[in-house]
């Protein structure tokens, strides 16, 4: 009997825990008016195994490809809001992108190295934490219906920034292998190579979804599923093969906007589906941070955040005028940019996936997630409403 009940107990936690957070971001928004997806996150930490102990692991469940299905919906919007006109026409963004993103890597990596961390620690330490979240972005912005410069820049300067974590990421990944298994093929494989067939994936869908959608003839009403498939289907493909979901899923959204397919602003969040499976993804997220990691790094972790918002708000406002927008708006677009921890953490739990734990290796990351994952929306939030770009919250 006490065998049936622990089964049954166990089979129902996830979605107990997704309920539960659902609740707490809705009373929570409502009542403080943070994020929905910070308070999901405490709800996703505090059950997590390495607290409560009330969800159980799911770095290699099904839990894990469902948040990467949630996650890759939300790379897919993000990458058809990427506009490659905005940034001929305005070369300084992408001056700005990479020089925040350089200068981030080196700041990190020296800081890193200032406390003894071994040289490969200390680059994977500061290539992850060049990036922002695209996922925190956009849950943001949708939930504000944020709109205006400030809005369209962080959105081309995380695009940027991601592509180039992800690269760095995968190449250093590569040279650990090398290091440890001495197979100059497999680190190959597990960095170029692996990227290179991750974007030739997104974009065949980018290419064959709108195509057959128009052979149906039902881009127009039909697009918000077949492109919700699709994301499904390249995410699968890319867990099950061991290729890169994110870069998947953001080339798909990237290909398809260029191949003139226009999303309305109902289809936007992918609906009822993205809404649920958003809050599958943070509270996943959450759950993977250890509070005993966190505590081991955390003097590390902190200054790790001061440095890296630091940078951003530094480079980003002082090329502020050059590119075409005040120094204010510069800052606040720095201070925007401040989410890292979903994109993060799914980038280590894909390596775990692929045989490569460097979780432990990484303590000082795990401080500096858990704190931009509670924190890092709500920066976000009252930068773009400093910036008055924020509309009035939808409903629901």
């Amino acid at each position: 009997m006490l065998t049936d009940f622990t089964a049954i107990a166990g089979d129902l936690a996830w979605p107990l825990a997704v309920a539960l957070a659902w609740v707490a971001g809705e009373l929570g928004h409502r009542w403080t008016g943070l994020p929905r997806i910070s308070l999901y996150g405490v709800v996703g930490f505090v059950l997590g195994s390495p607290q409560l102990g009330l969800l159980p692991p799911a770095s290699s469940g099904p839990v894990m490809l469902v948040a990467n299905v949630g996650f890759g919906l939300i790379l897919f919007e993000f990458g058809y809001r990427i506009n490659l006109r905005w940034l001929r026409t305005n070369p300084w963004i992408g001056i700005t992108a990479v020089l925040e993103a350089a200068v981030t890597f080196g700041a990190v990596y020296f800081l890193a190295l200032a406390f003894n961390m071994p040289v490969l620690t200390s680059l994977l330490l500061a290539s992850l934490a060049m990036s922002t979240s695209p996922a925190a972005l956009m849950r943001v912005i949708n939930e504000q219906r944020s709109s205006g410069q400030v809005t369209e820049r962080i959105l081309h300067l995380t695009a940027v920034n991601c592509v180039l974590a992800v690269f760095t990421f995968k190449v250093i990944v590569g040279f650990w292998t090398f290091q440890t298994s001495g197979n100059v093929l497999q680190a190959v494989s597990n960095s170029v190579v692996l990227l290179a067939v991750s974007v030739g994936l997104g974009a065949a869908f980018g290419v064959g979804v709108p195509a057959l959608l128009r052979h149906f003839g039902r881009l127009s009403r039909d697009a918000t599923i077949g492109f919700a498939i699709g994301v499904i289907l390249v995410v699968a493909i890319a867990h099950t093969l061991k290729f890169s979901p994110v870069l998947a899923s953001l080339t798909f959204g990237f290909v398809a906007r260029h191949r003139r397919v226009v999303l309305n602003q109902t289809q936007r969040n992918f609906g009822a589906l993205g809404e649920l499976l958003a809050i599958v993804l943070f509270v996943f997220v959450a759950t993977t941070i250890s509070s005993q990691r966190v505590w081991v790094g955390l003097g590390l972790g902190m200054l790790l955040i001061l440095v890296r918002m630091l940078v951003k708000v530094v480079v980003v406002g002082g090329l502020a005028r050059v590119s075409g927008i005040s120094w204010r708006k510069g800052v606040l677009t720095g201070l925007a940019m401040a989410p890292m921890s979903v994109f993060v953490i799914l980038l280590l739990e894909q390596a775990r996936y692929l045989g490569i734990d460097l979780v432990d290796q990484l303590a000082p990351l795990a401080a500096a997630t858990l704190v931009l994952e509670l924190v890092g929306p709500i920066v976000t939030q009252r930068a773009l409403a400093a910036a008055g770009e924020s509309g009035e919250p939808a409903e629901g």
